[in-house]
């Protein structure tokens, strides 16, 4: 597993300089179509990822333990406005669901890059998981480029306005008592999953609404 997991991320790369929105020398020109699709492949392959480490960390730190079932509501990106439900989501202004993709990504930046710090220190951990949590740090860097190049193309076919803002990342906080350390890193891999997964439905909510003629 995984093996076919390490695969899978290497051929899903979405900000590859071969890769541009415009004719310039030396690149390939893809169609929104094709942008679409190659972010929401590669949103797919950190989604299976993060269940990956979800189960790992659960496997090494938490087994038995009655804190596995609980929700956390804790999440660090509670402050930014996510459409609550398909209906609302594909009611939504495509400039303010394509914000909204950007910001849980850019939320992510400094939280993700803390946890492979935070797991480099478990010996038990860190023989392939750290490293992972360090590599899914990078995807999602990968796919927020993606997003911004979906982005620019949208703006330039005068599908959406130049109104997408500039974001900044939301301040996270780090705690160093052990036991409670070790559940705010498990409430983290849990917020990400849920973030990702909202992610992965908007994007391809966004490509139904803006390319429904494919596969929609």
């Amino acid at each position: 597993l995984r093996q076919e997991l390490l695969n899978a991320l290497r051929l899903t790369s979405v900000g590859a300089a071969s890769i541009c929105t415009n004719s310039q020398a030396g690149c390939h020109v893809i169609t929104l179509a094709n942008l679409f699709d190659r972010v929401i492949q590669h949103s797919a392959k950190i989604q299976s990822f993060t269940n990956y480490l979800h189960s790992e960390f659960e496997q090494y730190f938490l087994p038995g333990k009655n804190q596995i079932g609980r929700v956390s509501r804790n999440c660090h990106t509670s402050t930014i406005l996510t459409p609550n439900g398909k209906e609302n989501a594909q009611s939504m202004a495509r400039e303010e669901l394509t914000e909204v993709i950007l910001k849980l990504l850019l939320a992510w930046r400094d939280p993700l890059w803390q946890f492979h710090q935070s797991m480099a220190h478990h010996h038990d951990f860190n023989n392939f998981s750290s490293n992972k949590a360090l590599e899914m740090s990078d995807m999602v860097h990968e796919l927020r480029k993606g997003v911004e190049k979906v982005s620019e193309k949208m703006q330039k076919l005068g599908i959406i306005s130049n109104s997408i803002r500039r974001l900044a990342s939301p301040e996270t906080s780090v705690q160093n008592d052990s036991e409670q350390h070790l559940m705010k890193d498990y409430d983290l891999l849990y917020c990400f999953r849920r973030d990702s997964n909202k992610v992965q439905n908007y994007l391809m909510i966004l490509k139904c609404r803006i390319v429904p003629e494919y596969g929609c």
